[in-house]
C-alpha cells in the first residue's frame, strides 16, 4: 500500500458549516456544560457538549427540545462519575 500523495487525496469542501451556537453554559458536578442550538430540515434541534479534565465530547448529540438535553446531559454525567 503506497503513502498518499496531494494528488490522490480527495478534498471535501463544505459550503454551510455548521458553527457551534452556544446558547446556554453551565457547571455540573465539575463538569463544563453547553447547551448548543441548532437546525435541522426546518427544525429545532440541541444538543450538548460536555467538557472535562480529559477533554471535550458530545454528550447529547440530538434532543427536541432544550429541557431534554439537558436532563440527559446530567444523567451522562452521573453516569460517567457513577462508574
Amino acid at each position: 500500500m503506497e503513502n498518499p500523495t496531494f494528488q490522490n487525496i480527495s478534498i471535501m469542501i463544505i459550503a454551510d458549516p455548521d458553527y457551534l451556537k452556544i446558547i446556554l453554559s453551565f457547571s455540573y458536578r465539575g463538569y463544563s456544560v453547553e447547551l448548543d442550538r441548532g437546525e435541522d430540515n426546518g427544525q429545532e434541534i440541541y444538543s450538548v457538549w460536555v467538557s472535562y479534565p480529559l477533554g471535550t465530547m458530545v454528550a447529547v448529540p440530538y434532543a427536541s427540545t432544550s429541557k431534554e438535553a439537558i436532563r440527559k446531559a446530567k444523567r451522562w454525567i452521573d453516569n460517567r462519575l457513577d462508574q
